[in-house]
């Protein structure tokens, strides 16, 4: 999400495939999936605190977004009819010209591997940025030091670029300055009018996305040291609605199709036991 623009490295099409909400991970080898964590949104109002926390602020966020992310605000994030909304609207707060939600898991789910598993719908809208992704747990957007850290995107969506997602890794050595960042991108076309299961597998040797049961993303690990794979160490998840950014500003935002949410069927994170 920090970055940019993403090169086209790999795309391939998924073809009306339907997973049920209701399906269990698979079983890996001899290793088994174990549900460790969710949330389900059947609550109400802004989402549980026990689970979620907000970055907030309208600076930019290193990448020119237009939004100020607000926190607590139903308006920008809230659950209703066992969805989570995270809603980017167009108004003005706090200097900035549209308001939006980044909520985190931060300090309340921070991970080291595992399968996390969110089903979600995304906006349309020209302007919009949605993202479910992952930084890791011991480090502050005003330390600096991006990509060489590392990120893990699930998932990314272009209001411009209707039905595509993209799922990537960043580190130091694969990082979209170099145009060298492990990227996969899948066409996806009915991702804005029906909900999916977009999937991250992470082990100490790999990285590798889905959506719904069609993986379209795998890094391996070489073997090589933090540059290439800053990778173990504990992480925790992001989902947001950006508004403008890098990556879209310059297709323009489509303000009569405010407000843009995307919609969260449910947040699951399994890990694996022998």
């Amino acid at each position: 999400m920090i970055r940019f623009i993403l090169p086209l490295i790999a795309v391939v099409a998924l073809g009306g495939c339907q997973e049920s909400p209701d399906a269990t991970p698979s079983t890996i080898g001899s290793e088994k999936w174990n549900l460790v964590w969710s949330d389900e949104f059947e609550g109400e109002g802004v989402p549980d605190s026990s689970k979620w926390t907000y970055a907030v602020g309208g600076h930019g966020w290193g990448n020119k977004e237009k939004q100020f992310y607000t926190a607590a605000r139903p308006e920008n994030a809230n659950q209703q009819a066992g969805k989570l909304h995270v809603t980017a609207r167009k108004e003005s707060w706090e200097g900035m010209d549209y308001t939006s939600a980044r909520i985190i898991s931060r300090g309340l789910g921070d991970f080291k591997y595992g399968r996390f598993e969110i089903r979600a719908k995304v906006p349309a809208a020209r302007g919009t940025w949605a993202a479910i992704w992952m930084m890791p747990s011991d480090w502050q957007f005003s330390d600096g030091g991006w990509p060489d850290i590392g990120e893990i995107d699930i998932m990314e969506h272009v209001g411009h670029d209707s039905g595509t997602v993209h799922a990537s890794a960043h580190s130091r050595d694969y990082q979209w300055q170099k145009g060298t960042q492990k990227t996969g991108i899948l066409k996806v076309p009915t991702a804005t009018a029906e909900f999916h299961t977009y999937v991250l597998e992470w082990s100490e040797e790999r990285l590798a996305a889905y959506v719904d049961d069609e993986m379209y993303f795998e890094y391996l690990n070489e073997g090589e040291g933090e540059g290439k794979w800053p990778y173990s160490k504990p992480f925790y998840l992001i989902m947001n609605v950006a508004v403008g950014g890098e990556w879209v500003n310059d297709h323009g935002i489509d303000d009569d199709a405010m407000p843009q949410a995307m919609e969260v069927d449910y947040v699951r994170v399994y890990q694996t036991t022998k």
